[in-house]
């Protein structure tokens, strides 16, 4: 999700990082950055306690198993945050969502020791969340793409219906009760004004 926010942020105002769209070397070597770091390396994570037979399965179906993925990729989420904190470069708006994704991050960890909650659904809060404060709070209403002026209002409404995709797939797939999912979107969301109200 950090990478889908980081995209979608340039998109909408590449002028807040100092670039002019995603084309730009800047651009691509800071979402290689997040992605690698948010991405990347925690999977790389889970495959190597997946071949130290620390987790049976790449599944994680057994909510104990994913104890060690989220404590790994919220060192690393956390680790982001600080580094954009101090970085001029990187505008608060950015480290305000990082700051949301890696209190979602926590809090479903958190949950998962005692119950269980979608981490799906809980990206999909966030997105939603970010697009909501990205569209209220730093009045971002309309930008170019390419040589067109769009409006961010229906990236909302698609972002929501992705989120429902998601929320629909993994209850077609059993995997969660229906609880688990809306937990996970209001965490994520939540997660998300929570950070905007500690950086702002």
């Amino acid at each position: 999700m950090p990478s889908y926010m980081l995209a979608l942020l340039i998109v909408v105002n590449p002028y807040l990082f100092g670039v002019r769209d995603l084309k730009d070397a800047q651009s691509r070597v800071l979402l290689l950055q997040i992605f690698l770091s948010t991405c990347f390396i925690p999977l790389v994570a889970i495959v190597m306690l997946k071949l130290t037979d620390l987790v049976k399965t790449y599944k994680l179906l057994d909510r104990h198993e994913r104890i060690g993925p989220y404590i790994i990729t919220g060192i690393f989420y956390l680790w982001m945050f600080r580094n954009f904190l101090e970085n001029p470069r990187i505008p608060t708006a950015y480290t305000t969502f990082m700051l949301g994704c890696t209190i979602a991050l926590f809090l479903a960890f958190f949950i998962n020791i005692f119950s269980r909650i979608s981490t799906h659904t809980v990206g999909m809060g966030a997105l939603v969340g970010m697009v909501l404060i990205t569209l209220w709070q730093f009045s971002y209403d309309t930008f170019q793409f390419g040589i067109w002026e769009l409006n961010l209002k229906p990236i909302l409404l698609v972002t929501i219906l992705l989120a429902g995709l998601v929320g629909t797939a993994r209850q077609a797939l059993h995997k969660y009760e229906i609880m688990d999912l809306y937990g996970g979107y209001v965490i994520g969301l939540l997660a998300q004004f929570v950070a905007l109200r500690f950086l702002f």
